[in-house]
């Protein structure tokens, strides 16, 4: 059994980037509140959290992680700054579990930070030349193959999986629309009340305001609607990937406090969830949608837990189509699949999502009563995630 509990589980409500609520909130100031929270949640004493490792993708430069624990008055911890792409924060709540599972740590903060409304814009100099500069705002994750561009995640992603998987532009566009209406069901419930932060979030006039309420999620949302939009590549016969069963583009910060089991009861914590274990793959990067058929099976034989235990599932909608293979390929039960919206509805802030997920999924069990939880998602570059936990 891996002795790491979650001791507080905490996140910012999503914005749309550019042109939402948190469009002038960097990376870091969405992260302190988080990191702010989870020490106060917890009831621990912050001069025992030894590490912050926050993950980071498309932001570069500095050390996040080290910013927001300075920030935060955890002068003594350090911080580490981490990058899988989409499944970054999975790796930082991986990395954290670990290192308090050995004994190494006691507690440590995991978890991301994203700001599409504020990233860096990054040149570099043309390797050959003397003065000449191009654009190098996503240096790849994989070398040079030919073939569709790879930055273009609707091909590389979203497109190829629903080829192989053999998905209808319509079961992909009635995905979407489902996690559309579970978002705004989740929210107008009040599910997720305890796992969101408020910001006070800087406005375009200059006067800060409260953001606490998720704001991608359409209300409008309606299968004509769906149907309506055109595809993004009409020159490819039959393409199926729209904006709608796509992800967003978001803002938001995700974080979790990670503790040694050992150390939380001497000091007379309980905790909200165990980690039970994680896995991480890489596979072609032409099938990066697939990473996580091949994920799962590492996870459960690493864990000795069964596909059929799980409780409630978070495959993260990069693309509806992803979610959609890995149900109809696995014999997933899609009614107990992102059961309060994912990508495609709440967003996708792409350092900060694995650790939204989790967050979701502590908060959600625990409201039915504690069981088996996944999350897994798959990441740039032929890649995928996947944590294991227990309430």
């Amino acid at each position: 059994m891996i002795n790491a509990v979650i001791l507080s589980a905490a996140r910012t409500a999503i914005a749309t980037s550019r042109k939402g609520g948190l469009a002038d909130t960097t990376a870091e100031e969405l992260a302190i509140p988080v990191v702010t929270a989870l020490v106060e949640r917890s009831g621990l004493d912050a001069s025992l959290v030894d590490d912050v490792i926050l993950a980071e993708s498309l932001y570069g430069g500095g050390d996040t992680a080290r910013h927001v624990a300075l920030a935060c008055g955890l002068t003594g911890a350090g911080g580490v700054a981490v990058n899988r792409h989409c499944a970054g924060s999975l790796a930082a709540v991986s990395m954290a579990s670990a290192a308090v599972h050995s004994g190494m740590d006691r507690a440590v903060i995991a978890g991301g930070t994203q700001s599409f409304s504020t990233q860096p814009v990054m040149r570099r100099r043309v390797p050959g030349t003397l003065d000449e500069v191009e654009d190098n705002w996503m240096p790849m994750a994989d070398p040079p193959r030919g073939g569709p561009n790879q930055r273009d995640m609707s091909l590389v992603t979203g497109w190829n999986t629903a080829l192989k998987a053999g998905l209808s532009r319509e079961e992909q566009d009635a995905w979407a629309l489902r996690s559309h209406q579970r978002a705004i069901a989740a929210i107008d419930d009040g599910r997720f009340l305890d796992e969101i932060v408020p910001v006070q979030a800087r406005g375009k006039d200059g006067v800060f305001r409260e953001f606490r309420v998720d704001e991608h999620p359409r209300r409008d949302a309606s299968a004509e609607r769906m149907a309506g939009l055109k595809s993004l590549h009409p020159e490819i016969q039959g393409f199926s990937i729209t904006a709608g069963n796509s992800s967003g583009i978001n803002d938001a910060a995700a974080g979790l406090l990670i503790a040694n089991g050992d150390f939380a009861r001497a000091e007379g914590l309980e905790p909200l969830a165990r980690v039970r274990g994680w896995a991480q793959v890489g596979n072609d990067p032409a099938e990066t949608g697939l990473a996580p058929l091949a994920c799962l099976p590492k996870l459960f034989a690493r864990t000795g837990v069964r596909q059929e235990d799980i409780a409630l599932w978070e495959i993260n909608e990069a693309f509806a189509s992803v979610p959609l293979a890995v149900c109809r390929q696995l014999g997933i039960d899609e009614d107990i699949v992102n059961v309060s919206g994912s990508g495609c509805s709440l967003g996708h802030p792409v350092a900060a999502t694995g650790a939204r997920m989790l967050t979701t999924l502590v908060h959600e069990l625990r409201r039915r009563g504690g069981g088996l939880g996944v999350a897994t998602m798959c990441a740039a570059a032929g890649q995928a995630g996947a944590v294991l936990i227990e309430v």
